[in-house]
């Protein structure tokens, strides 16, 4: 079932064609990868999801049904450009974004303590935004982005500006909050990020959507059908790539007849960042 079906969307600013027609299902309970290049549209078709922008042509669904402001409130968005009240309170801004998504006070307090102790910041609470770093304020942000369980969030970039430690502290909440239900559209330049984290994918390149698919689906289909097989005999450790047969059976029992020992076999499959820049370079 898709939580979100985008119907032959174009938008136009003037003359710039933004978004060309383009047409596609975030399926629910996934994690969703939204990629492109800078100025492909990604963040125009962002903006329309969230109704901060209306389509020139073309339709957004939600559940089914035509998209309404309502519905945004069931959203969860987190901006590339990180807006926060520099001269606020930490909790106090925490508290007012919130609430700004249908919390109560008290709902949203329980739920904000909760998850400044998950990430260990309880000290935070009465600071000034202005305080925080760029790493400490894109925290605060995923926090109130993700606080009233939206069942779909939007992450743009979420891993900019995060050490390597924060940056494995959010994604492995990315994958918490998708084994508990929640939808998530993930649009990064990180190819890394998105073969770890997505199940499906879609890439826009000049405003056009160029595929979409299963993350193992699109990787096996630019795949060049070669297998690894790395043995060891007395010679020392051997890497092949050869041709991937059906089964890999004989392949693999002529080697064992040899009296080696076979360390792996496995099907050679591109990495997201060569197909992302095969199809961009082709599009262009």
């Amino acid at each position: 079932m898709s939580i979100i079906q985008i119907k032959n969307v174009s938008k136009t600013f003037g003359p710039k064609v933004a978004l060309d027609n383009v047409s596609l299902e975030i399926p629910e309970g996934k994690i969703f990868g939204l990629l492109g290049p800078n100025g492909a549209g990604k963040t125009t078709l962002i903006r329309i999801i969230n109704r901060i922008t209306i389509p020139t042509s073309g339709e957004v669904l939600f559940q089914g049904k035509r998209i309404t402001q309502r519905d945004v409130e069931k959203i969860g968005y987190m901006p590339e450009e990180r807006g926060l009240y520099r001269k606020m309170k930490v909790g106090e801004q925490a508290m007012y974004l919130a609430q700004l998504k249908g919390m109560s006070s008290s709902q949203a307090q329980q739920a904000l303590k909760e998850w400044f102790v998950r990430f260990g910041i309880e000290g935070w609470w009465d600071k000034k935004v202005e305080e925080l770093s760029k790493g400490m304020a894109q925290k605060l942000q995923f926090i109130t982005t993700v606080v009233h369980k939206p069942k779909l969030m939007i992450l743009d970039e979420p891993f900019s500006g995060f050490d390597p430690v924060n940056a494995e502290i959010i994604r492995n909440e990315i994958l918490r909050l998708k084994d508990e239900g929640a939808t998530i559209i993930l649009s990064t330049h990180n190819m890394e990020s998105v073969e770890e984290l997505c199940d499906n994918i879609a890439l826009i390149n000049q405003s056009k959507l160029v595929i979409t698919g299963g993350v193992s689906d699109i990787r096996r289909e630019y795949g060049n059908n070669n297998v690894e097989l790395i043995y060891t005999d007395d010679q020392g450790r051997h890497e092949l790539v050869l041709p991937k047969e059906t089964d890999g059976t004989s392949t693999l029992e002529s080697y064992i007849a040899k009296g080696v020992t076979i360390n792996s076999y496995k099907e050679l499959m591109p990495r997201m960042n060569d197909i992302f820049i095969k199809l961009v370079t082709e599009g262009r």
